[in-house]
């Protein structure tokens, strides 16, 4: 039903950068079914300030598979599936392109945890990851690592699915977008 994912990347633009690393949690509703997470090895050098951010290096992707050796992969674990990320526009526009540079058309419905966290807990000052997760007491162990930040996505993807089931407040489907 779900595959949330969390994306490191060498920067901000998708059309320049590339991902670095990838995770992604099937979720079925209730709870986790399957779950991968790989360093990327990407056709470019890692800025030092994305190091800083993330830790991680060019040292450390060096023998990491390059994108096309997991594209399959990718494909299988998000096929049938709604794309959920928290800022889904970043993650899905990433994994899309470099889908797109493969010569391969990825397109799934998606779904935003912050557009979803905005309708149904209203009046946070923030909705960045690290903020409403330490709003709502969700720990985020590997924050700006793909895995950690997934994992503390699907925590909080959980809180709304229960927070949507007491107020019966949203369709969540009418969130789901197509890029």
């Amino acid at each position: 039903m779900f595959a949330i994912i969390d994306i490191e990347t060498t920067g901000n633009s998708y059309k320049y950068g590339q991902i670095t690393e990838i995770s992604i949690f099937q979720h079925n509703g209730t709870e986790i079914t399957d779950s991968f997470s790989s360093l990327v090895k990407p056709e470019m050098d890692i800025p030092l300030f994305i190091t800083r951010l993330t830790g991680i290096s060019n040292e450390m992707v060096k023998k990491a598979p390059h994108f096309y050796e997991i594209a399959r992969k990718i494909v299988e674990m998000t096929a049938g599936r709604t794309f959920v990320a928290h800022n889904v526009h970043f993650d899905y526009k990433f994994v899309k392109e470099e889908f797109k540079r493969l010569g391969y058309d990825f397109s799934r419905k998606t779904l935003c945890t912050v557009h979803l966290s905005r309708k149904l807990l209203p009046g946070y000052k923030s909705y960045s990851l690290g903020k409403i997760c330490a709003e709502k007491g969700i720990e985020i162990n590997g924050r700006h690592r793909a895995a950690g930040d997934a994992l503390a996505t699907t925590k909080l993807f959980e809180l709304l699915l229960k927070e949507n089931e007491i107020r019966n407040y949203i369709d969540a489907s009418k969130h789901l977008k197509l890029f």
